[in-house]
């Protein structure tokens, strides 16, 4: 197979690889570094003060979190020069890699080069009118749950995220604490956690991020139980803490009642042997292997039993299940041959002339 000139287009938010959350940030670094180990010629469109072996092309000095823009309008100016700016150098490459849909897509929609497109978050009935109507870029899925409701969009192909998992730390002993990592979110499910932890008197570590848009439920459902009965937040923690905390847990609870489009925090507990206990929603099933690496649940007392069997799971298989199905170079692997297949395609049947700028009825 042939060398390809590929560009790759980040969101600005957090350098690559972040210090402490952005896990969309973590796949596409981990993306864009098994590519050049692959052999081809990467460019990466991101945050300036991001590390790789990719050439970069920044528009920003540093990340918008670095440099304190967080107004909504604010970050999507940023993100759409970042865009542009990529899609001004289209003909440098053979293939563009697009993950800021559907923020780009109208962009995506009109380029000369070929669009690789990851959808890395949920799709809402709004935005779902966008994948519709623009849909030239080669749309791909990160579960096939994101997109098994929405018939009307077509992906090209389903991509499981991956990382380079086999550096997180691993041991076959537990300290016997509960673990949730993520952001004060309803939906993320964290009191749920809280519950779950004091039902069972079992101590629990909250590893989470809190914005100022989340104030009003962390006030109202978390911050009344800490520092009783065992419940410890410890802040915003960077990878090397939480993968410690993962390693030690007895088991990580993930309750989010949202559909979620994959979960990668649930592929780096179970690299550390931590198994996981997660509710039935959107893509769990596909990541967790039930009854082995951890447990799919539907209610909160089903994840109070299932707590009680943590122990009877076996870390090491744990390990060695994301190593073999969740690796960065398996994902690389994927999305090359997606790469290679839009390329074979005839130009004219494929990428035939649209106008893009119809109105959206």
């Amino acid at each position: 197979m042939r060398k390809l000139r590929i560009a790759q287009i980040a969101p600005l938010a957090y350098r690559l690889p972040p210090a402490k959350y952005g896990g969309t940030e973590r796949v596409i670094h981990a993306l864009t570094e098994a590519l050049v180990d692959r052999g081809h010629d990467v460019t990466i469109f991101a945050a300036g003060t991001s590390q790789t072996r990719a050439k970069l092309v920044s528009v920003f000095p540093k990340s918008l979190r670095e440099l304190n823009i967080t107004d909504p309008k604010e970050v999507t100016f940023a993100n759409l020069l970042n865009i542009g700016n990529a899609f001004s150098m289209q003909d440098q490459f053979d293939i563009i890699h697009d993950h800021m849909n559907p923020l780009s897509l109208a962009i995506a929609n009109i380029s000369l080069t070929p669009v690789v497109s990851t959808i890395h978050g949920a799709i809402s009935p709004v935005n779902k009118r966008v994948y519709e109507k623009f849909d030239k870029p080669n749309l791909v899925s990160i579960s096939k749950a994101q997109t098994s409701h929405f018939p009307t969009i077509e992906t090209i192909a389903n991509v499981y995220n991956g990382l380079p998992l086999k550096h997180y730390p691993f041991t076959t002993t537990q300290k016997g604490y509960l673990l949730f990592v993520g952001r004060f979110f309803k939906d993320k499910g964290a009191h749920y956690a809280i519950s779950v932890a004091k039902e069972l008197k079992l101590p629990l570590i909250l590893a989470a991020k809190l914005e100022k848009r989340d104030e009003k439920y962390f006030k109202e459902y978390v911050e009344p139980h800490l520092g009783k009965d065992g419940i410890e937040w410890v802040g915003e923690v960077n990878e090397e803490e939480r993968n410690k905390l993962m390693s030690q847990a007895l088991c990580f609870l993930h309750p989010g009642t949202w559909a979620e489009p994959f979960g990668l925090t649930l592929i780096e507990a179970m690299a550390c042997g931590c198994p996981v206990i997660a509710f039935n929603r959107g893509s769990i099933p596909e990541v967790i292997e039930d009854g082995k690496t951890g447990f799919v649940v539907n209610t909160e007392k089903e994840m109070i039993e299932a707590v009680k069997k943590a122990t009877t799971l076996d870390r090491s298989y744990c390990r060695n299940y994301v190593l073999d199905n969740f690796n960065e170079d398996l994902m690389a692997k994927r999305y090359e041959d997606v790469y290679y297949k839009i390329l074979a395609m005839d130009e004219r049947e494929k990428y035939h002339p649209r106008n893009p700028f119809l109105t959206i009825h």
